[in-house]
C-alpha cells in the first residue's frame, strides 16, 4: 500500500491514542504524519516510531496535503471540522455521532458492510463501539437468515467516556477501599462498586442515547428494519465492553448452524465452552482487534431465538481498529477519493 499523509484530530484522547497505535501496528507505509487537538493539548509531543510529532492547534491548522483524516474529539469539533477537512480534499472517518445517521454519510463496519462505501462523498463515519462488536458477531448471521429482533443488555467499561473516566474510577475504588467518601464526577452516580444504567442524555422515547445508537445504527449498517431492544449500563471495569445479546431469527436454524456461521466470520473468536468456564471476560479480551463470544445457546422462549455474551476491547475494535480497518480497506481498495 502506497505511503499517505496522516492527521488525527483528539490525537491526545484515550481513542486518538489508540489509533496512533492501531496505525503503527497495521500501516506500514506513512508518508506523513499529523496531530491535532485543543489548544489546552496543543505543543505536547508524542512518540511514533521514535520520532517526536508536535501537536498542533487545531483551531489554528488546517488539513491541505492530508489524504485522510481520523476524527475523535467530540461531536461539536466534528460538525464544525470534518467539512472542512474533505474540502481539503481528505478523506475523513469519524468516529463521533455527528454524522452518523446522515443518509449521505456511510455508517461502515468492513467485515460487514464495505459496499457502502461506494459512492462516497469523502466523509465516512465510524459506529458507535457498543453496536461494532454486536454487529461483526451478528452481520454473517443476519446475512443468511435475517435477523428480525434483537434485544441488548450491554456492560460498557469506562474508557469509552474517556481517560478522565478511567482515573475518577482509581480514585473512588481507593477511596471506598480506605472507608472514605468517593470523590464525584464524570458520571452521575459513583461508578466504583456500582452499576449505572444510564449512558448519555435521556431522549423523549425514554432510551438514553446510547441506547438510540443502538437501535438506529444497526438498522442503517444492516439495511433492515431490525426491531432492536437496548438496554446499555456504564460498569467498574477499566476496558472492554460485554454484552448480553438475544435475537430472533426469520427461519429455524440449529445451534450447530450458528456456531458454525460465527467460528467462519471474520474477526470473531468464539469462546463457548462453558462447563469449564470457558468464556470471554474483559480481561482476557484486553488489548485484542478480535470480537469475541461465548454462552451461545438456544432461547427456549422462542422457536428461532438464540442467546449469546460478547465481548470486545472498546477502544480497539469498537473504535480505533475499526477506523483503520476502513481506512486500509479503501486504500486496498482504491476508494480514498470521493466519487
Amino acid at each position: 500500500m502506497n505511503g499517505h499523509s496522516i492527521g488525527i484530530v483528539g490525537a491526545t484522547g484515550a481513542v486518538g491514542l489508540k489509533i496512533l497505535q492501531v496505525l503503527d501496528e497495521r500501516v506500514k507505509n506513512i508518508k506523513n504524519l499529523r496531530l491535532f487537538a485543543s489548544e489546552r493539548s496543543a505543543g505536547q509531543k508524542i512518540n511514533f516510531r521514535n520520532d517526536q510529532i508536535q501537536v498542533e492547534d487545531l483551531a489554528k491548522s488546517d488539513f491541505s496535503g492530508l489524504d485522510v483524516v481520523f476524527f475523535s474529539a467530540g461531536t461539536e469539533i466534528s460538525l464544525k471540522y470534518c467539512p472542512e477537512a474533505v474540502k481539503a480534499g481528505a478523506t475523513v472517518i469519524d468516529n463521533t455521532n455527528a454524522h452518523r445517521m446522515n443518509p449521505e454519510v456511510p455508517l461502515i463496519v468492513p467485515e460487514v458492510n464495505f459496499h457502502a462505501l461506494k459512492g462516497h462523498k469523502g466523509l465516512i463515519a465510524n459506529p458507535n463501539c457498543s453496536t461494532i462488536q454486536m454487529i461483526v458477531a451478528l452481520g454473517p448471521i443476519h446475512k443468511l437468515n435475517p435477523i428480525k429482533r434483537i434485544v441488548v443488555a450491554t456492560y460498557q467499561s469506562v474508557s469509552g467516556t474517556g481517560l478522565e473516566a478511567i482515573d475518577i474510577l482509581k480514585k473512588q475504588s481507593q477511596a471506598i477501599l480506605d472507608n472514605r467518601e468517593p470523590p464525584s464526577g464524570v458520571y452521575p452516580h459513583p461508578i466504583a462498586f456500582n452499576l449505572i444504567p444510564q449512558i448519555d442524555i435521556l431522549l423523549n422515547s425514554g432510551l438514553y442515547r446510547e441506547e438510540d445508537k443502538m437501535v438506529k445504527e444497526t438498522c442503517k449498517i444492516l439495511e433492515s428494519a431490525i426491531k432492536v431492544c437496548p438496554t446499555t449500563v456504564r460498569v467498574p471495569v477499566m476496558y472492554c465492553h460485554s454484552e448480553s445479546v438475544n435475537i430472533e431469527l426469520t427461519n429455524q436454524m440449529t445451534l450447530e448452524q450458528i456456531r458454525k456461521i460465527l467460528s467462519e466470520a471474520e474477526d470473531v473468536i468464539m469462546m463457548d465452552d462453558p462447563a469449564n468456564s470457558v468464556y470471554p471476560t474483559p480481561l482476557s479480551c484486553q488489548d485484542r482487534d478480535e470480537v469475541f463470544v461465548g454462552r451461545l445457546r438456544n432461547d427456549p422462549t422462542l422457536p428461532c431465538g438464540f442467546n449469546m455474551w460478547i465481548v470486545a476491547d472498546n477502544l480497539r475494535r469498537g473504535a480505533a481498529t475499526n477506523a483503520v480497518k476502513i481506512y486500509t480497506e479503501m486504500a486496498r481498495n482504491a476508494l480514498l477519493k470521493a466519487s
